[in-house]
């Protein structure tokens, strides 16, 4: 199964570059300094998914160019990964129908609290129309696709990555337990959060990330939710292992 996945988004929840920061890598003129919040889009038989919509999700389907889209799969319910949900409707009148949004149980109360108009009995004329369908800590198809959840932990806070077939795809998270990494080994290609160098809370360090890459032993691994705080993006590659890159928006992986 050949999958092309286009990164939309690498940075964190405020983007780089952050709002009033006078730091080097906010000023940075390098195109792969500048990153929208995190999301990902998938193309794989002539479907197209996204994963989570955050609040720069027009910008993103404009500068992509994507035309089409199929499905929006959510990895959990923080803002800067649903906030743009609502700019799906664009895509219902080229689609002409309805989009089909894969969440958990916290993720639907979390749209239900954000977009009660979509919900509601009464339908405003105009409103996103969208399909509401359950996943839980179990494979599930998206348009006949294969996907295989990954159970990681965001402090707290459950968070699911995503499979699709030899691509792996984890955001936010700080823990992943034995049996959750299992389901990651054999892929060729990982994009996994590296928010920064110094410990955080509910996020992967740069070398929290780079030992996972090396446990997992997955020949590609992309690190995207990044904070200004980890530095330049040319300084920062140099550094890295063999195998191991920053991503940055626009970037374009094909796995076969």
């Amino acid at each position: 199964m050949k999958i092309k996945a286009t990164v939309l988004g690498s940075g964190t929840s405020q983007g780089v570059p952050l709002i009033a920061c006078n730091c080097l890598v906010c000023n940075s003129n390098n195109e792969k300094d500048k990153r929208l919040r995190s999301s990902i889009k998938i193309e794989v038989e002539n479907k197209t998914f996204v994963i989570d919509s955050g609040p720069d999700f027009r910008q993103q389907m404009l500068r992509s160019k994507t035309k089409q889209l199929n499905a929006l799969i959510f990895t959990h319910e923080h803002k800067d990964h649903i906030a743009g949900m609502d700019d799906i409707r664009a895509f219902n009148y080229v689609n002409k129908s309805a989009i089909d949004v894969y969440a958990t149980d916290r993720v639907e109360d979390a749209l239900k609290r954000e977009y009660a108009y979509i919900f509601s009995d009464e339908k405003y004329p105009g409103i996103p129309e969208i399909n509401l369908i359950n996943i839980e800590n179990k494979p599930f198809s998206v348009q006949d696709i294969e996907v295989i959840p990954i159970q990681v932990y965001h402090y707290k806070l459950p968070v699911l990555g995503f499979r699709f077939g030899d691509f792996t795809y984890i955001t936010d998270a700080n823990f992943i337990n034995d049996n959750e990494k299992e389901k990651i080994k054999g892929s060729k290609v990982l994009i996994v959060n590296a928010l920064r160098r110094e410990q955080h809370i509910s996020h992967f360090t740069l070398e929290e990330a780079i030992a996972l890459g090396q446990e997992l032993q997955v020949p590609q691994i992309y690190f995207t939710h990044i904070s200004h705080q980890l530095g330049l993006h040319n300084e920062v590659e140099k550094e890295l292992p063999p195998g191991f890159h920053l991503a940055y928006d626009g970037l374009e992986i094909v796995v076969d």
